[in-house]
């Protein structure tokens, strides 16, 4: 299966690239929007996620002031964004792609990559609410709205990743179903017995016509007995 063509999900290698029929694409289009969500939720918590008090110009995050819960909505946020383009470039690049092993490392990149982000974006989504509720109204003067728009697009995030699950799913098990329905085991060679020699055919054995038969010895004979 080293040809690759329309293995995985894929268009034959060597095709040529429609662009509009690249983007009208499932998956092509859930990761677009998955890196608009990501982008959302890292840029609001970078330019409101801190903030200060009058008395203190410390700045300190707008989650109950839990420092980590920023890190992480903007960790995620960061490589979710640079995962998405970089699996963008791999769809625009894939059908080129003709050995069906490396098409068979990046669905499997692609797969496991989404369905822990799809898990990270659940575990953000939990934390930042559980984080926003124990946070006193009184400390928060400016970026509650950026904080809130920070944990609606987590949870739009767990499904648009797990869209991208879906779908890198069912590409991997197409390219294992094509694999299974082009492999053939080589069928064992019965062994075909050795050809007789020319012109002999396979009779039954027959005596020779000369045949050596005994002969009474000549010379002395005992006389007859009366």
């Amino acid at each position: 299966m080293e040809g690759g063509g329309g293995a995985y999900g894929a268009a034959k290698a060597g095709g040529t690239f429609d662009l509009v029929r690249f983007v009208q694409q499932p998956q092509v289009l859930a990761r677009i929007v998955s890196a608009v969500f990501a982008l959302i939720v890292f840029a609001c918590l970078v330019g409101d996620g801190y903030t200060s008090l009058p008395e203190d110009p410390k700045l300190f995050c707008i989650f109950n002031g839990n420092e980590d819960a920023c890190r992480y909505g903007i960790g995620i946020g960061v490589l979710a964004f640079l995962a998405c383009i970089f699996f963008f470039m791999v769809d625009v690049y894939f059908p080129q792609i003709s050995n069906t092993t490396d098409r068979k490392y990046l669905v499997l990149a692609d797969l496991g990559f989404s369905g822990l982000w799809t898990f990270l974006w659940f575990i953000g989504f939990c934390f930042l609410t559980n984080q926003w509720s124990w946070t006193q109204p009184g400390t928060v003067y400016i970026g509650a709205d950026s904080a809130r728009a920070a944990i609606t697009f987590s949870f739009f995030s767990i499904f648009s990743w797990g869209l991208l699950l879906t779908f890198a799913y069912k590409r991997y098990k197409m390219g294992v179903e094509d694999f299974v329905q082009n492999y053939a085991d080589p069928s064992p060679e019965v062994p075909t017995p050795y050809s007789s020699y020319p012109n002999i055919s396979h009779e039954s054995y027959q005596q020779p016509p000369f045949t050596h038969t005994a002969e009474a010895p000549e010379g002395y004979q005992p006389p007859p007995v009366y």
